[in-house]
Formats: C-alpha cells, sequence, structure tokens
C-alpha cells in the first residue's frame, strides 16, 4: 500500500504538550523519570512518573510522561487512567485522545467513538476517519461507513489507505465480490498491499470459490516454502478446502487494522516510541494480532529495550502462523541482552520440534557467527544449505556468503572460496561479496587484477561505504601504489572515523609515501579504538621500529615505490 503521501499528517500527532503547573515537584522523581524517559525505558520511566505524580497530580507534563510509557510498556489499562486524568483536568493531548479512541473502540462504545473521531480528538485527520467510518460500521450504519470511506478515497494522499479499508470493511460483511473488486484494481487501479492485504485477498478470493486465482496470488505476492503459515494456507487451497476470511472479522478487528496499518505507515518515518503506541493500540485491540505484536517487538529491539522485547515476543500464540518469527525476535533480543545461552536454547527447541524451517536454521547460523563461533556457525549454515531448494534462486547468495566466511575465519580457504564464488553467480555484482572475496585474495596475495576489478566494482555500488574504498587503497598499496592509495584511503578514515583496521592502514599508507609522523599519530590513534589483540600488538611494534623494520621481521617484502 501506498502510504507515504499521509506522513505529514500523521507526524503531526507527535505534538507533546509542554505544560508543567506551579505545584511542589518531586525532584529526584522527577529527574530520574526525564532520564528514563530519554533513555526509551519505559518501566523505569512509568515507575518515576508515577512516583513524581504524587507530590504534582495535576502536572500535565508529567502525566503525558506517565501516559506514553505506560502504552510503551504495555500497560494500557494504566494509560487509560492517566488519559483520563488528563481529560478531567481539561488538558488536551493527542496520546490521551488515542488511549480514549482505543478505550471506546475496545468496549465497543460507537456512539461515543464516532463522537471523538468527527471532533478530530486525535488530531490527525486520516485516523479520524479511519475510526469514524469503522465505528459507522460498529453502530449499524453501513451507508454512513460507505460514504466516509469513500470520502478518505477521494481525498489527495489517503485514497489508497480509504479504499483498503473499505474493502475490508466490505469482506466483514460477507460482500466479498465489491471487496475483491476494489482489492483486485478493477474499480481504482492497482493497489500495492502489505503482507495482510495480500493475505486478505487470497481469503477472499477462496471465499468466491477462486482458489486457482488465490494460489497464483499467493505463488506471486508471497511466494515463499520456508513460512509454514503460506506452505499451510496453500495446501488448503490446493485441496480445494475454502479458507476461511479472517483478517478481519468484525468491527474491533477493523479498528485494530487502521491502528496497525498506521503503524505500519509510520515505521521508519516517525520516532519508534511514537510507531510502538500503534502497535501496542492495535494488539491490545486484538491480542491474536501477531504483525503488531511483531512490529512492537521490533521498535523495543530497536530502542534496546531487550528485556520489553522478550516479553513482547512470547506474547505471540503458539498457534498462529507468526509464531517462529516471534521466537527468532525472542531469541534476537535475548542475545541483545547478553543472554546469548538462552537465545540459542530457543532457537534450538525450535529447530528440533521444526527441522525443516531455513529461516530458524539461518537465524542460529547467523548467532554462532556473531558470537565468532565459527566451527558451530558454519555446521548451522550447512543443515541451512540443505534446506535450500536447488538450482538455488538469486536472493539465497547471502546464505553462502555467510557461511563463506565463516569458513575463511577458520581458514579453510579452498571452500570459502567456493561459496563466495556461488554467491556472485546467484548475485554477480553484490558488492559485499565482491569485496570480501577482493580484498581476501589481495591479503593472500593471489589474483590481484581480478581482485581489483572486483573491488573497483564494488565501489561503484557502495560509494559510501568506507569498508569497501579501504579495500581499494589497500589494494593500491599492496600493488606498490603509495601516492594512488592515499586519496581513497583517507576517504575511507572520514567515512570509518573509529575503525582500528582502516585506521591503522591509513598509517601504513602515510609511512609508505614519507609522512611518518602523520603515520605514527594515526597508528596511536588506531589504539585507541580498541583492535583485536594480533592487530594492536603489531601496532605497538610498528611504533616502536616502523612499518619498514616490522616487515623485515615478518619475512614479507619490503615497501617498494611504484615503477607505473
Amino acid at each position: 500500500m501506498k502510504f507515504r503521501p499521509v506522513i505529514a499528517v500523521m507526524l503531526a500527532l507527535t505534538a507533546q504538550p509542554a505544560i508543567v503547573q506551579a505545584e511542589d515537584i518531586d525532584s529526584g522523581a522527577y529527574l530520574a523519570a526525564r532520564v528514563a524517559g530519554a533513555s526509551d525505558d519505559y518501566r523505569e520511566a512509568a515507575h518515576w512518573f508515577t512516583r513524581a505524580l504524587i507530590a504534582s497530580p495535576r502536572d500535565v507534563w508529567l502525566l503525558e510522561g506517565a501516559m506514553a510509557a505506560q502504552m510503551g510498556a504495555g500497560n494500557m489499562a494504566a494509560a487509560l487512567a492517566v488519559a483520563q486524568q488528563l481529560t478531567s483536568i481539561g488538558a488536551t493531548s493527542p496520546t490521551a485522545s488515542l488511549v480514549l479512541i482505543a478505550d471506546q473502540a475496545k468496549r465497543g462504545d460507537y456512539a461515543r467513538l464516532q463522537e471523538t473521531a468527527q471532533a478530530e480528538g486525535s488530531g490527525a485527520r486520516l485516523l479520524d476517519g479511519l475510526v469514524n467510518a469503522w465505528a459507522a460500521l460498529g453502530a449499524g450504519k453501513m451507508s454512513d461507513a460507505l460514504a466516509e470511506f469513500d470520502r478518505l478515497a477521494k481525498t489527495d494522499g489517503m485514497q489508497a489507505f480509504g479504499l483498503f479499508h473499505k474493502a475490508l470493511a466490505l469482506a466483514s460483511v460477507g460482500d466479498y465480490e465489491s471487496a475483491e473488486n476494489i482489492l483486485s484494481g478493477e474499480a481504482a487501479g492497482t493497489i500495492n498491499v502489505m503482507r495482510r492485504g495480500v493475505l486478505a485477498h487470497i481469503q477472499i478470493l477462496s471465499q468466491l470459490e477462486r482458489n486457482e486465482d488465490a494460489i497464483a496470488l499467493l505463488d506471486n505476492a508471497l511466494g515463499n516454502d520456508s513460512d509454514p503459515e503460506l506452505k499451510a494456507l496453500r495446501a488448503k487451497l490446493v485441496a480445494g478446502e475454502t479458507v476461511p476470511y479472517d483478517i478481519v472479522r468484525n468491527v474491533t478487528d477493523g479498528l485494530s487494522e487502521v491502528f496497525f496499518t498506521l503503524a505500519l505507515a509510520l515505521n521508519g518515518e516517525a520516532s519508534d516510541t511514537f510507531t510502538l503506541q500503534y502497535a501496542r493500540v492495535a494488539a491490545y485491540l486484538r491480542p491474536d494480532h501477531s504483525e503488531a505484536i511483531l512490529l512492537a517487538g521490533a521498535m523495543l529491539e530497536n530502542q534496546e529495550q531487550f528485556e520489553l522485547a522478550t516479553e513482547t515476543y512470547a506474547s505471540v500464540p503458539q498457534a498462529g502462523g507468526s509464531f517462529l518469527a516471534a521466537e527468532i525476535g525472542r531469541a534476537r533480543a535475548l542475545k541483545g541482552a547478553d543472554k546469548l545461552d538462552a537465545a540459542l536454547e530457543v532457537l534450538n527447541t525450535q529447530i528440533r520440534a521444526y527441522p525443516d524451517q531455513l529461516p530458524l536454521r539461518l537465524a542460529l547460523a547467523d548467532m554462532l557467527s556473531g558470537a565468532n563461533r565459527w566451527e558451530e556457525a558454519s555446521a548451522a549454515y550447512d543443515a541451512a544449505v540443505a534446506l535450500i531448494p536447488q538450482p538455488p534462486v538469486a536472493g539465497y547468495w547471502a546464505v553462502y556468503y555467510s557461511r563463506a566466511i565463516t569458513l575463511e575465519r577458520q581458514k579453510l580457504w579452498d571452500r570459502a572460496e567456493a561459496d563466495f564464488r556461488m554467491a556472485l553467480r546467484l548475485q554477480p555484482e553484490q558488492p559485499l561479496v565482491l569485496n570480501y572475496l577482493g580484498y581476501s585474495y589481495l591479503e593472500r596475495g593471489e589474483n590481484y587484477d581480478e581482485a581489483l576489478d572486483m573491488i573497483e566494482r564494488a565501489v561503484i555500488q557502495r560509494p559510501g561505504s568506507g569498508y569497501i574504498i579501504d579495500s581499494l587503497a589497500w589494494g593500491y598499496f599492496l600493488a606498490g601504489r603509495y601516492e594512488d592509495a592515499v586519496e581513497p584511503m583517507e576517504r575511507a578514515s572520514v567515512l570509518e572515523p573509529v575503525d582500528a583496521t582502516v585506521t591503522d592502514h591509513l598509517g601504513d599508507v602515510y609511512w609508505a609515501v614519507g609522512r611518518k609522523l602523520e603515520a605514527n599519530f594515526q597508528w596511536r590513534r588506531a589504539l585507541s579504538f580498541d583492535p583485536e589483540e594480533d592487530l594492536a600488538a603489531r601496532i605497538r611494534r610498528k611504533l616502536e621500529i616502523g612499518l619498514d623494520a616490522v616487515l623485515a621481521e615478518e619475512g614479507a617484502q619490503p615497501l617498494t615505490t611504484d615503477d607505473n
């Protein structure tokens, strides 16, 4: 679905009043609340805002902070109590209106919900319009609901939202023909929809006894044999079963979908905190909305709130199709919380239960690789590769590339090179593969011309990557083209200003062109960036006796001047 034209409208919701009442303030709690809030520590923030409110129960800023913290922590009941307190003192707040709308929707108070939406209580025309339309449907006013959806569909930047939710509403009351007419694009052109929109369309086609069309849509839009939910769905369609329509079963589901749709639209455009609030409301209205829960977990991961993220992922129902994705997310969050063993156990437990699931195997392999457990990671990638359909398609290049890195780190070069080459066969101009393989050849003193060509191609595709530009400069250095190496190495250093290896390389290049004071300065800088011990020891030795003497100690060729 094309969401971006209305992002500016949605961002208006982020405005937060900064009114502080002239009351006594618990300064300790106030400062603790500010610190916790600034670091997105929702639980701590909720605790300290609540404590500060004891001394200043009418302080609007504290009430706003407490409400936002409770929403972030997933405590909608507590957030509602604060929103009601804000309303009782006459304060206006977009966030409070958001919470009140969620409460009215949850209770099915459609008359009040329409009043709130029509008064533009949230401050956003799109949200209020969608809420008003669904509330009208809940009140039994189908014609009013359709009119409101149509009004949104005719509003600049809101067409896709209005049409999409109109289709969901029609399907929820059994009018699958009209819903399919919208989703197929026959009524208003093609609507690019998210995954749930495609699933809704597939379900609607099945309800219309068009399983072949549903299979074609599934294969074209979501084809992925590794997804257990899609595999089960496809099997039912192939068997001729009528798949139930359950994306939006009723008005409450529809209102949940409003918040989820807008959360997706805001993701990456607004702050993670704001996106999280919408995802929390979607899951509050529909506790089995696995994708809303996954989105909330992802936002919490982004904010490094790993404990809350772990708990959020764990709330995804096991029976749902998103359960394995949630378990992978839970494992990531545990790893983020420095609980690697627990994270690995989560993945291994699911692998024992679902041994043929490629995403689980890849998540385990990636996690082991990230922990520098190369031998275990290689074995995990072996198991993943065994599940890749043959011949592999282009998208699997990353699996071979990742396994190649683990093999290269174990000095199993022949196997690593074969995997790098396979990755390039699948994705010939992939800059990460071109750079890694080219750099490896340079370090091994092999295939210099091909290696430099690979790196130059990688630079063309990633001109802003300091690491790839470093490889290019290093290729010039190893060939004795020291003057050629200076400019790209300096550029790499600007792009990666605190990388020990890049800074060390810059020192070597400066040394090679006679700028020895600058070389020593860069080597000292490199030591300050916490390099691995082998590199640190070599840098210290260069500072003691110089690069030429270190090369002589290592039995390497001395620096030479480029004669070209």
